[in-house]
């Protein structure tokens, strides 16, 4: 049905980061541009999901100039889920070896930060899955493009070499990517997205990585 698929990354190959995490990266870049005392508020907005707009308020509250600020947030957190991953606390889901199965080229388009998708992909040794992986690089610039925007889906389909492609991921920002770039969407269902109800429609919903091989195969997926 495809000639290629491109995965999101957490979520969907990864398990989550905690959210303490990303609360204590926030507050060690705040600490490493000189704000020792951040507000709660502020940590906890620059801790996830993140938008040009948020950083530009919290950088105006603290005199901050958002490029440096923005480098300093990206590394802090990136070290911190570094650390989750060799502490055992932030895996590859029990289905990843599903991925063997699958045939055609795969790719990853995730707005985790490369430097945190290249540190798991190595360490998990993934990388051998994949014939192109996007991250997002740490740039103000990249919050404008990140999910839902199609910008790094579509520069994975381009080195793929395909429009007929499946996405993968496991938030409607993934579904709204798949289809500003002309593609179809697998909602995936993971345990923490149970109770998720949409306002957008996936192609397809499944519940694993194995209904990926079956509905790519020709077999029936739970949609």
């Amino acid at each position: 049905m495809y000639d290629a698929i491109v995965f999101d990354n957490d979520g969907v190959l990864l398990e989550l980061t905690e959210m303490e995490p990303h609360y204590e990266g926030a507050r060690n870049a705040f600490a490493a541009v000189g704000v020792e005392d951040p507000a709660d508020a502020d940590v906890e907005t620059m801790s996830l999901g993140v938008t040009p707009e948020k950083l530009q308020a919290v950088c105006q509250r603290y005199d901050l100039d958002p490029d440096t600020f923005w480098r300093e947030r990206d590394r802090a957190i990136a070290q911190r889920q570094h650390g989750e991953m060799r502490a055992g606390r932030k895996r590859p889901y029990d289905d990843i070896h599903h991925l063997d199965a699958l045939e055609c080229p795969l790719g990853v388009v995730s707005s985790n930060q490369n430097d945190t998708v290249d540190f798991a992909f190595e360490h998990f040794d993934l990388h051998r899955h994949f014939e192109t992986v996007y991250g997002r690089p740490p740039t103000v610039e990249s919050l404008h493009r990140k999910k839902p925007e199609p910008y790094y889906l579509e520069r994975a389909l381009s080195d793929l070499g395909t429009r007929e492609a499946l996405y993968v991921g496991d938030s409607e920002t993934d579904v709204e990517a798949a289809h500003a770039a002309g593609i179809d969407s697998a909602f995936i269902r993971r345990p923490h997205r149970a109770d998720t109800e949409l306002s957008v429609v996936p192609d397809y919903e499944i519940a694993t990585l194995g209904d990926v091989v079956d509905l790519t195969s020709g077999g029936r997926a739970s949609d």
